[in-house]
């Protein structure tokens, strides 16, 4: 029997069509700090982007450091203003009563169940509850499934995620490596699930050693992998060793090496100063040339 893998949940992925509506949407209103922005000239090689060959824009949020906080990676195309949404996305879950108090004094639309909904129709789960201190108050993100037995033996038998909850009539089921952080669930859907242009991707790490194990386990499965174990350079940073698999729906699951992930993901207080230098230019319509072409 093969080790198991010692995963960590580090962030999920959105592709972003409107930076300064997202920008204030995940600092006005879910109180969330920027805590790196980097700019790129052409696509990554791990499609970080999706499938486009363009300059584009990476922005992580959160409520704390990345070391122990499930963030946000904004993703932004130039200038890719909208995308198709599919079903595959449902909501994120977070524990913050201070982020519906927050909706109510920008006006914010408050949905039925205390759903805020994002630029580009993302919606996030706000639990009326005062935001933890000592913990995360991220607590899940639930993506669709189409068949939840599938699932469950590809997260849990196969990558060796822990089923932390299993609920067969509600056909969903929750999934994590370690209790204490925010969790994956998966609720089956009725018919096929389209993740259409604006699919996500979540991003676990695991040591750097354990990744050729993972490689060769998701060979010998013939499960599918979208990107070969390569490295991955951000200028002036930390180079990072990456695989990209795909779950029975498509899902996207990008492992990374942990301990060049911990130096790439340093808070860097300054950035959300280049931030806003490019969300001027934005506005200013100094950005708008003819990139968003996909590979």
């Amino acid at each position: 029997m093969s080790t198991p893998i010692s995963g960590r949940a580090l962030h999920y992925v959105f592709k972003i069509g409107d930076r300064g509506s997202s920008a204030r949407f995940y600092r006005e209103i879910l109180g969330m700090k920027v805590l790196r922005h980097e700019e790129f000239t052409e696509g990554c090689d791990a499609a970080c982007n999706g499938p486009y060959a363009n300059r584009w824009s990476k922005t992580m949020v959160g409520y704390g450091p990345e070391d122990d906080h499930f963030v946000f990676e904004l993703t932004y195309n130039y200038p890719v203003k909208s995308y198709e949404k599919g079903n595959e996305f449902i909501s994120i879950t977070i524990k913050s009563r201070e982020s519906l108090e927050r909706a109510r004094k920008n006006k914010w639309p408050i949905l039925p169940g205390n759903i805020l909904e994002a630029p580009g129709g993302f919606q996030y789960q706000i639990i009326d509850e005062p935001q933890p201190t000592d913990k995360d108050p991220v607590e899940k993100v639930t993506l669709a499934c189409s068949n939840l037995q599938k699932s469950i033996d590809y997260w849990n038998g196969l990558l060796g995620l822990e089923v932390f909850a299993k609920d067969l009539k509600k056909r969903n089921a929750v999934f994590g490596f370690k209790s204490d952080e925010a969790k994956l669930e998966l609720q089956q859907i009725d018919g096929p699930i389209n993740r259409a242009k604006a699919y996500g991707r979540i991003a676990f790490s695991c040591p750097r050693d354990q990744q050729p194990t993972l490689h060769q386990k998701i060979t010998e499965a013939n499960a599918k992998i979208l990107t070969p174990l390569m490295s991955l350079d951000t200028p002036g940073k930390a180079t990072v060793r990456v695989i990209v698999l795909a779950d029975p729906d498509g899902h996207e699951i990008c492992f990374v090496d942990d301990e060049s992930f911990r130096q790439l993901s340093e808070y860097q207080p300054d950035d959300e100063k280049i931030l806003d230098r490019f969300l001027k230019k934005d506005e200013a319509g100094q950005l708008q040339k003819p990139y968003g072409k996909e590979k």
